[in-house]
């Protein structure tokens, strides 16, 4: 039995490998993105002075928060799994995976919040004189709390 066998005619569109190669950039820039995200989430660090609240080696969202904008005596510690009302509801502009949250969200008492949850059970909670809270996770919420409220009060 005879067969022959044909090809497809080669590719002549320059628009082609320009389309397979902005394919190829637009995922190594959303692998990027989420390495960045993966280590952001394992390096955010808060520093307290006597300017305010810096969030730093946040890939998205870090900030200095000077301390005239914290609402100093408000500040405690919440268990969010006792204070549902407390929770993060809506994403509004942020990151949500399993074990990080960060980023702009809308908690469900109806607050305006800025986040960088990793453990839901103690969550540092301050509330800021501009109409949003900021909820953070630390190893050790009593302790910062407390440095906090010594340096600011």
């Amino acid at each position: 039995m005879e067969s022959n066998i044909f090809h497809i005619s080669p590719v002549i569109s320059k628009g082609f490998s320009l389309s397979m190669a902005g394919l190829a950039v637009l995922w190594l820039g959303l692998l990027a993105l989420m390495v960045g995200i993966m280590i952001s989430a394992q390096t955010i660090q808060y520093e307290i002075s006597r300017q305010g609240l810096s969030i730093k080696h946040a890939i998205f969202y870090g900030r200095t928060v000077p301390k005239e904008d914290l609402v100093v005596d408000a500040m405690r510690i919440i268990y969010l799994n006792e204070e549902p009302d407390y929770k993060p509801a809506i994403r509004t502009n942020g990151i949500s995976l399993p074990g990080f949250q960060s980023g702009w969200f809308r908690l469900k008492n109806k607050e305006k919040a800025l986040l960088f949850v990793t453990d839901h059970r103690k969550v540092l909670y301050l509330p800021t004189t501009k109409g949003y809270a900021i909820l953070l996770s630390t190893p050790d919420p009593e302790t910062m709390l407390a440095k906090m409220k010594a340096m600011w009060m």
